[in-house]
């Protein structure tokens, strides 16, 4: 084994026998509640379409672009920069991808017309394009593989408080309608450019990955960023730290990006693009649809925001209860039976007519549905190595994105001809083949460090 592979070995068993500490905790908090820009603004998508359908008296083909074009945005920003994340690291795509949607967020609060809107918003979804996608490399490539799991799921609960913001606001700013001479709906795009932008103070002092770093032949950069974290570590925890166990682990190296379609890797990557395209319906379909499907059955603009506001509660809560499941249940069985409670739920959703079980059974979906998003953030982060991960996870999940760009276009489709039942319907049989899909390929991975996995 060379010098650079002992580097490499160690410095990953360095940073996986490190105690959990107030360190890893505040890493967490800043970099998951970056996330909660890119979940507020994946369900923004919904709530202007509801709004500006009856605003601008938009068409149905108006409507849908409104909710796609951020989507697509995401779609090119996550196979360009999570690309770029492998190449030029971690921390300064996180620095890049902010700052441009904050921009162009700004922007879109000062769009003139919708044709203005979607083209900002498409440019303001690519810099989110590599947000979560970084998230979870960042994050994994940093945790102890005892706590792995369940720190990822803080920093989604924490960010995942950005979808019952977005729905509350929206609901509260389209009842006010004009604050200090502006439309309400405006101002839900400039909190989220300024909030963006305060993150991207924050996450500037962020440490460049030592995995990264090792990867890439900059052993003493990766060194140092180690020592000093032990030394806070230490500190913190109050007493010495474990001793570094000697390792077999076969060193990472540098992967070509054709890695991804070789060996058992192939077998991988294609289980995952199958998942990001199937899990896009099932999870995204019903964030960012559910104002449009509410007001399809009969209610206001105003109450359709407010029953989705209530249902998107379940996102945080499914989130916090993710935490004690995710590192005791293995992670593919964990996804499994939460897809299977996202379309009952769904199913139910779909066919309820009354409020009180519209609202129960969207708060179900959404709690279910963070049980499983948490469970698949942490498991695509261990399934491909580091010079891989962000590569091989952010081609992967832009194909997520741009089912959701296609999504609209065709729910919106189905509920006009066949009504909502008909759309969750459909959902539900997509995430029984997405079970299938994960039961049959998807490796185990809970418990095991990303080197041996």
């Amino acid at each position: 084994m060379t010098q650079t592979s002992r580097t490499d070995a160690r410095v990953a068993a360095r940073l996986d026998r490190l105690p959990p500490s107030r360190w890893h905790r505040r890493l967490t908090r800043v970099v998951g509640i970056g996330a909660f820009f890119d979940l507020y603004e994946i369900f923004l998508g919904g709530v202007l379409g509801a709004v500006l359908a009856e605003r601008w008296q938009l068409g149905h083909t108006a409507r849908s672009w409104v909710i796609a074009s951020a989507f697509l945005g995401m779609f090119v920003g996550a196979n360009l920069l999570s690309v770029l994340a492998d190449r030029f690291g971690r921390r300064r795509m996180f620095l890049v991808n902010l700052a441009v949607y904050s921009l162009f967020s700004l922007l879109c609060a000062f769009a003139p017309d919708v044709r203005w809107l979607i083209a900002l918003r498409f440019l303001s979804g690519l810099g989110l394009g590599a947000e979560l996608v970084l998230v979870d490399t960042y994050l994994a490539e940093f945790l102890p593989r005892a706590v792995r799991g369940r720190y990822l799921a803080h920093a989604y609960t924490l960010g995942f408080l950005g979808v019952p913001v977005a729905a509350f606001a929206g609901a509260r700013l389209v009842a006010s309608r004009d604050i200090l001479g502006v439309e309400g709906w405006r101002w839900l795009l400039v909190g989220g450019a300024l909030g963006a932008a305060f993150i991207q103070l924050m996450r500037s002092r962020l440490p460049e990955s030592p995995r990264w770093l090792t990867v890439h032949g900059r052993e003493e950069d990766a060194a140092r960023i180690v020592a000093g974290i032990e030394e806070r570590v230490a500190r913190e925890t109050g007493g010495s730290l474990p001793s570094v166990a000697e390792t077999r682990t076969v060193p990472e190296r540098r992967v070509p990006l054709g890695e991804m379609f070789r060996g058992e890797h192939r077998r991988r990557t294609v289980m995952w693009w199958i998942f990001q395209v199937l899990q896009t319906v099932g999870y995204y379909g019903f964030g960012s649809l559910a104002p449009v499907v509410l007001a399809a059955k009969g209610h206001t603009v105003t109450a359709s925001l407010g029953y989705a506001a209530l249902s998107f509660c379940g996102y945080p809560i499914g989130s916090a209860l993710s935490v004690p499941l995710i590192d005791r249940i293995e992670r593919k069985t964990l996804i499994i039976a939460s897809a299977l409670g996202i379309a009952v739920c769904g199913l139910a959703f779909g066919f309820a007519g009354a409020t009180v079980p519209i609202v129960i059974a969207g708060l179900a979906l959404t709690v279910c549905s963070n049980v499983f998003s948490n469970a698949f953030h942490v498991y695509q982060t261990e399934i491909f190595p580091t010079g891989l991960r962000s590569s091989a996870i952010g081609i992967a999940y832009s194909l997520s994105r741009l089912t959701t760009v296609i999504l609209p276009f065709v729910a919106l489709g189905v509920l006009v001809r066949l009504g909502p039942a008909a759309v969750f319907v459909g959902s539900a049989g997509l995430m029984v083949l997405l079970c299938l899909n994960v039961a049959l390929l998807g490796p185990r991975t809970t418990g095991r460090s990303l080197e041996r996995i």
